[in-house]
C-alpha cells in the first residue's frame, strides 16, 4: 500500500458516498480538460479517469504515491506530474478545470496558483479546511472577509456547498473540512492593474483594524486620502469597492 505523510498534510477520502457527491459536484458543469490536485490514494482518480472524452492530467508531488497509483490504476501512466503544485506551469494549453482535495498545509498558496492561472481555469471544485473556505466564500462586514475573499471573488463566482466530517478521512483532520466551487465572473470587474489591485488588497488588509486612511496611506496622495471612503475599515469594503478604489491610484 502506501504511508501517509504529515509532513505533506496528507489526510485521504476514504467515504465512498462523500467521493461520489465531490465527483457529482464536479459534473455539474461541462468541462473536456481536467487537473486534479494531490490524487494521493486515488479516491477520486478511480471515478475521474472514467470519464469518457476527457483529457485528464493528475500533479502528484509524493513519489510513493506515483508509483501507487501508476500500480494500481494503470489508465494514469503518463498522466502524472511528478511535481509541486506551487511549482508547475499551466498543465494544458487551453482551457481547464481542476479538482482536488487539497494539502491543507498549502491550501491558501493553492488558491493563488488558481489566482496566477486564472484566465485558464474554468471552473474549480475543491476541499479545503473549513476556515479557508468560509474565508474565500465569505462577504463584506464578516470576521473571515479578507485578502483571499476579495483577490479570489474579484475574478471568480464562489459557491460554498457542503462540509465533510473528519470521519471521511484516514486519518481523520483535526480540523472542519469544506468544499466550494469557483466559476469565474461572468461579467468581468475592469481591473486594469492587477499587481496594484493586489498589493491594496493586501495592505488594506493587513492592518484590518485600522481606518483606510491609516492602513494604505502610503498608496496614496494626501489630497485623495480625504475622500470619506478612506473612513471606512477594509473589511467594509466590497469586491467593486475596491475595484473602485484602485482606480484611485491611477496606472
Amino acid at each position: 500500500m502506501y504511508t501517509l505523510k504529515k509532513s505533506l498534510g496528507q489526510h485521504f477520502l476514504r467515504d465512498e458516498n462523500m467521493v461520489r457527491r465531490i465527483i457529482h459536484s464536479l459534473q455539474e458543469h461541462s468541462f473536456s480538460r481536467l487537473l486534479e490536485v494531490g490524487p494521493g490514494g486515488g479516491a477520486l482518480t478511480k471515478h475521474l479517469l472514467q470519464m469518457p472524452g476527457i483529457d485528464f492530467k493528475a500533479v502528484e508531488l509524493d513519489n510513493e504515491k506515483v508509483d501507487y497509483l501508476e500500480n494500481t490504476y494503470p489508465a494514469i501512466k503518463g498522466k502524472i506530474i511528478n511535481d509541486s503544485i506551487l511549482d508547475i506551469s499551466a498543465p494544458f494549453d487551453e482551457p481547464f478545470t481542476i479538482i482536488g482535495n487539497f494539502p491543507y498545509n498549502i491550501s491558501s498558496q493553492i488558491l493563488f496558483k488558481i489566482l496566477e492561472w486564472k484566465d485558464k481555469v474554468e471552473g474549480m471544485t475543491g476541499m479545503f479546511q473549513k476556515e479557508v473556505a468560509q474565508r474565500v466564500a465569505a462577504g463584506p462586514g464578516s470576521k473571515t472577509y479578507g485578502i483571499l475573499s476579495v483577490l479570489v471573488q474579484a475574478f471568480f463566482e464562489v459557491s460554498y456547498l457542503f462540509e465533510v466530517h473528519e470521519q471521511c478521512f484516514t486519518p481523520p483532520p483535526k480540523v472542519k473540512s469544506a468544499v466550494i466551487r469557483l466559476l469565474p465572473r461572468k461579467q468581468r470587474l475592469q481591473i486594469e492593474n492587477e499587481k496594484q489591485f493586489f498589493t491594496l488588497v493586501k495592505t488594506a488588509f493587513n492592518q484590518r483594524r485600522k481606518t483606510l486612511r491609516n492602513a494604505v496611506k502610503a498608496l496614496f496622495d494626501e489630497e485623495t486620502l480625504r475622500m470619506p471612503v478612506f473612513d471606512k475599515r477594509a473589511e467594509q469594503l466590497s469586491v467593486d469597492d475596491f475595484v473602485e478604489l484602485n482606480k484611485l491610484r491611477g496606472y
